[in-house]
């Protein structure tokens, strides 16, 4: 359980870190903000279902040009994931929790998976993020576990 707790801080601050970078990139790039507002969407996406709730209300691909808004759904997501994390107990991580994907589809993941699910997900795509600041001239930003461990 302590592995997955500090996974998902590790989450928290990658996630803020790249927002500053992007910020501080001034990317207009409209791709790129789909693509940093897609990690927060899934994250509530993943959370929902978390919570015995639906997900179909969610967008998981919309442009946007609101870093700002972004922003505020990732703290948002760091709020509901750390209560949601705190009520969870450690023998509740194999417990097998019943979904639909966006499409209707129905699935049968534990929560162990789900949350491992979240945590590289992210990190999927802020590589992507990375390698579009990089591409566009701007720095790139630290976002692996190891810099976040040294800290």
């Amino acid at each position: 359980m302590n592995t997955i707790k500090r996974m998902m801080d590790h989450l928290y601050w990658a996630n803020e870190r790249i927002l500053d970078a992007l910020e501080e990139s001034k990317t207009e790039n409209k791709e790129l903000l789909k693509l940093v507002r897609h990690v927060a969407v899934a994250e509530r996406v993943w959370l929902s279902r978390l919570q015995g709730k639906g997900s179909a209300q969610y967008s998981l691909w919309e442009e946007t040009e609101d870093l700002t808004a972004i922003r505020e759904m990732f703290e948002e997501n760091i709020e509901q994931y750390r209560v949601y994390m705190d009520g969870l107990e450690e023998f509740k991580l194999d417990e097998i929790i019943d979904y639909a994907n966006q499409s209707g589809v129905p699935f049968r993941t534990s929560i162990r998976d789900i949350l491992s699910q979240v945590i590289l997900h992210g990190q999927y795509h802020r590589g992507q993020i990375n390698l579009a600041l990089r591409i566009e001239s701007a720095e790139p930003v630290q976002v692996d576990y190891i810099t976040f461990a040294r800290l």
